[in-house]
């Protein structure tokens, strides 16, 4: 969930201290028809919520702004505090909100910069920034709005026309605590890691976003002698107001530089205690329905009834797989050659499937979401991710999203593009799992917790890619990352191959290519093909006995 306070609320709302009661007492509500006088019923009531919302009861605050709504539908900043609760965990219905609170007060800029941050989430880019540059014709000194601004350029593959905004944020208020990590991030997306990491250090010296700062900079560079930073990184997590996101990215960045070090022990400590700190849950019984169901819906039979559907298009390249697979490395490659476009990670297609009812949180029987695709419903939704992909890349005559959990996604991809080419990255089991588990990735990958809910999620992946490989044979190509780091030409040759393209060697200097990187892996993927990430979980081998324990027959030793 997002806890983020929306810079609107200040302009409107003045709380006073929380209140004792764990539940708010509420006044009777006022006489109908006294429109003053609900008014300042409606004010008491949203004041409530914001102070619920501080203290992370959104269950609260969201309870109080929907009684607002009963009374008073289309209260704009009821619907805008609805927006910023659900932003985070239910984007669809966060867009609902912010769209209606911009409608009510369309001269608003908060209401404008939250709905694009919304379309952000989701990955529509183009109406993103729309909204964005109008909140910033509103209001020009906003420096949230070029911050998010400068966000959204990064994430679509633009950091080049983010760092003007950056760098006019930083004019204006310069200690504020997105900008020097929004400017870092833009530029080590264009590979400048030097200059972000300049910025970074001085926001640690200005103690802003500390924890994040950290963070990012010691991704920067690999570390071959212990550097300052490590010092204050631990004296940083014996500070007794840090909060529990603060210990798990300073943990994160502590080990980072330890295995760079190769002090692995030491690495390892860390690596489990931002696990601990990050709080994060998953639920692999849930997760295994969920594979059943994806499994007994998408059957061989199930597509020969089903031909015909979508579109015959052969732009979509899909790179699926585990996290840390070589998926960045795979579209590198792929995107090098002058007729590819990288896209990056796209959420589009999770959004497809989250509308229909094809999600992971309601793991039964999918028959009823998967029977409303009709033919034309398959067509439209095919032609609509079409245009999405070309807004990226007009002329490119493959566009590849590289979105590693598209890998549950395969069945969609079937109905609606079945001239799709898929890549499959595969690496060594504990490799993999090793490479996920001591990467700070967000709640959504929260399988990556502890070891032995990472090893189960391991098995259900493979299993449900065993399954894909049976209903669409032959269709599927296998790309061994071992493979490829032995013999980088002869792989990146057959990838082209199977992309229906002519060779070109620039795909052999996938790290010169210009363009943004914006996955844990735009260090790496700016180095040539290095073999030394192979067997690296031996470094940790008596530190990942769980693991290995519950991949069981999938882990190569």
């Amino acid at each position: 969930m997002n806890n983020r306070l929306p810079p609107a609320w200040s302009k409107h709302l003045k709380p006073g201290p929380a209140p004792k009661a764990k539940v708010p007492i509420l006044k009777p509500i006022v006489k109908q028809g006294n429109a003053q006088s609900r008014a300042q019923a409606d004010d008491a009531l949203l004041k409530q919520a914001y102070i619920h919302q501080q203290a992370k009861r959104l269950d609260e605050a969201q309870d109080l702004c929907l009684r607002v709504l009963a009374r008073t539908p289309n209260h704009p900043l009821a619907l805008y505090i609805l927006g910023t609760v659900c932003l985070g965990y239910d984007d669809e219905a966060a867009l609902r909100y912010f769209a209606r609170a911009v409608g009510e007060e369309p001269e608003n800029p908060y209401y404008h910069l939250s709905l694009g941050d919304a379309y952000l989430k989701v990955s529509e880019y183009t109406p993103a920034i729309k909204h964005m540059q109008y909140a910033l014709e509103l209001q020009p000194g906003l420096v949230e709005a070029l911050c998010a601004l400068g966000r959204a350029y990064t994430q679509f593959d633009k950091p080049d026309m983010a760092l003007p905004l950056y760098e006019r944020a930083l004019k204006i208020k310069r200690d504020h605590p997105k900008v020097r990590t929004g400017l870092a991030s833009a530029l080590s997306s264009l590979g400048r890691m030097d200059e972000a990491a300049v910025y970074l250090k001085e926001a640690i010296e200005r103690r802003t976003e500390i924890p994040t700062a950290y963070n990012d900079l010691v991704q920067t560079k690999k570390f071959t002698e212990e550097p300052e930073e490590l010092q204050s990184i631990l004296r940083e997590l014996g500070n007794p107001k840090l909060d529990a996101d603060g210990a798990h990215k300073l943990h994160h960045a502590a080990g980072k530089v330890l295995n760079d070090l190769r002090r692995y022990e030491d690495a390892f400590d860390h690596f489990n205690k931002a696990k601990l700190a990050s709080g994060y849950k998953f639920d692999i019984d849930l997760h295994r329905r969920w594979i059943d169901s994806l499994i007994e819906t998408f059957t061989p039979d199930f597509f020969a009834a089903r031909a015909g559907y979508g579109n015959p298009s052969e732009v979509p390249v899909f790179v699926v797989g585990m996290p840390r697979s070589g998926t960045t490395l795979t579209e590198q490659i792929c995107a090098s050659h002058p007729d590819v476009h990288g896209a990056g990670e796209l959420a589009k297609l999770r959004r497809v499937a989250n509308a229909i009812g094809l999600k992971s949180s309601s793991a039964g029987d999918l028959n009823r979401p998967i029977r409303s695709i009709t033919e034309d419903l398959s067509r439209t939704l095919a032609e609509e991710h079409l245009s999405y992909l070309r807004e990226r890349a007009p002329a490119a005559l493959r566009v590849v999203d590289k979105m590693p959990h598209n890998f549950e996604m395969i069945g969609l991809i079937g109905l609606l593009f079945p001239n799709a080419r898929i890549i499959h990255c595969r690496r060594d089991a504990i490799d993999n799992c090793v490479s996920c588990f001591v990467l700070n990735f967000s709640e959504g990958h929260s399988y990556n917790t502890d070891l032995k809910t990472l090893g189960l999620y391991y098995r259900e992946y493979d299993r449900l890619m065993r399954h894909w490989n049976e209903v669409f044979p032959g269709l599927i190509f296998e790309n061994r990352y071992e493979t490829l780091v032995e013999d980088q030409e002869a792989q990146s040759r057959r990838l082209i191959e199977y992309l229906g393209l002519p060779w070109d060697d620039a795909c052999l200097r996938f790290f010169d290519r210009d363009g943004s990187v914006n996955t844990p892996s735009r260090w790496q993927v700016r180095q040539p093909i290095y073999k030394s990430s192979v067997k690296r979980w031996k470094n940790y081998e008596n530190e990942i006995q769980p693991l290995i324990q519950s991949l069981g027959d999938l882990a190569e030793i």
